[in-house]
């Protein structure tokens, strides 16, 4: 990932297509999760950053072993995956927790997103290696 591409119109619509789809996808998956697991602990923010996590963790093991393969991370990796995962909401959602007096709750959302997160990207990662 030594170069840099040429932004062109065509990358400017790709890598702004694949963030919107990311949002998109993370919309949705937030309020289905939301919908079938209930609003104890934020569900569908811990599945997208985790499966965000994951995704990324594979996607830099393949890059790391293309020199072509700069457009793929651009688009993919902080395009469609920098809109997908969101720390701005898992901090909100652990803010709310704490101040309903969840205290427990929400140091339990802190320690699953921290500690399944760093084991999705590791995952991922080895899994792009294989």
């Amino acid at each position: 990932m030594s170069q840099i591409l040429p932004f062109s119109a065509g990358f400017w619509l790709l890598f702004f297509s694949a963030a919107a789809l990311g949002g998109i996808v993370r919309f949705w998956l937030m309020n289905f999760l939301s919908r079938k697991l209930g609003m104890a602990l934020p569900w569908g923010t811990l599945l997208v950053n985790c499966s965000g996590a994951m995704t990324l963790g594979l996607l830099a093991a393949r890059v790391a072993e293309a020199e072509q393969a700069q457009l793929l991370w651009l688009v993919l990796g902080i395009g469609f995956l920098g809109a997908y995962t969101t720390v701005s909401s898992f901090s909100l959602q652990t803010l709310s927790l704490w101040q309903a007096g969840q205290w427990q709750r929400a140091l339990l959302n802190v320690l699953l997103t921290v500690l399944l997160g760093l084991a999705a990207v590791t995952l991922g990662f080895y899994w792009g290696q294989a």
